[in-house]
């Protein structure tokens, strides 16, 4: 075991300690960033364990690994990301090509009736965008292919889409709490506020800067605010929570060792959502 072994739990990158990381190499533990990290068979290695297991390999397995065949050693793409703007975009092509798509998937917070008790709207809405104003959908991407690749490598894959999907529940869920009963909303922006919102306090918890952030945060919640933008301030105000939330809950577990933690403080958080959302669609009405 190398010596290098406390770095796992740093925070830090253990070859560039200027870059925050909660990802650990599978084989040594060590805390690497986006560019030490090669994806392997499970997890990610650091450079000295991608040189050994280079050293061991077969002349058939380096040749593989060469061209990408099977045995290969993956790249460093943030594919959730990708995988996200994939399917956004997919959904995106049938709201104009399927008749009443959006309408069967959007999210409308009209549960007075039990037959409109519909939860997965409060996922799904996250995917579709408005078609009448094509630069809603181009702007979202955009930020998510911002955010998303530092996060998702800082993060690991796991931790990062189950940021995504929790940020965009949170976002519904503020719409739900704040926004006029019959108001449907769709659209990525509360699940991208999550992002930032667990950017800014992972870096603010490191000791970073993160003023620029911050004030290009408050311009795109107050312009929520102004008269005809049509835009849900409230999904950004609640995505922007749950971001945060689980960003603090990245950061308190982000030990090697601190899994079991993680996934407890995760589960807590998701099941407090799911319960303020169910007591939501029992009470639709309450003030």
């Amino acid at each position: 075991m190398s010596s290098d072994f406390g770095a796992r739990s740093s925070g830090v990158c253990y070859r560039h300690p200027d870059r925050a990381s909660f990802v650990l190499c599978q084989r040594c533990g060590r805390t690497i960033c986006g560019d030490c990290q090669t994806q392997a068979a499970v997890g990610v290695i650091c450079p000295e364990c991608l040189r050994e297991q280079r050293a061991s390999m077969s002349t058939a397995q380096k040749r593989a690994s060469r061209w990408g065949g099977r045995g290969a050693l993956a790249t460093r793409t943030p594919s959730v990301t990708v995988v996200i703007i994939a399917i956004t975009a997919l959904a995106y092509i049938l709201q104009w090509l399927v008749p009443g798509f959006t309408q069967t998937f959007w999210f409308a917070p009209i549960h007075a009736e039990p037959q409109l008790f519909q939860p997965w709207r409060m996922l799904t809405s996250v995917f579709l965008h408005s078609t009448g104003f094509i630069f809603h959908i181009l702007l979202n991407m955009y930020t998510l292919w911002i955010f998303g690749r530092v996060l998702e490598q800082q993060l690991g894959r796991g931790r990062f889409l189950t940021l995504y999907l929790m940020a965009g529940f949170a976002g519904s869920l503020g719409v739900m709490f704040l926004a006029p009963i019959d108001q449907p909303v769709v659209g990525a922006s509360g699940a991208i506020f999550g992002l930032m919102g667990a950017f800014i306090v992972i870096q603010r918890r490191l000791g970073n800067e993160m003023r620029s952030l911050l004030v290009l945060v408050g311009l795109n919640l107050v312009i929520g605010f102004l008269p005809g933008m049509s835009i849900s301030w409230q999904a950004h105000l609640g995505g922007l929570i749950g971001g945060a939330i689980f960003g603090w809950i990245c950061y308190e577990s982000r030990g090697s060792n601190q899994t079991r933690k993680f996934w407890l403080l995760t589960s807590l958080l998701g099941v407090v959502m799911i319960l303020l959302s169910l007591w939501r669609f029992a009470f639709p009405t309450f003030a």
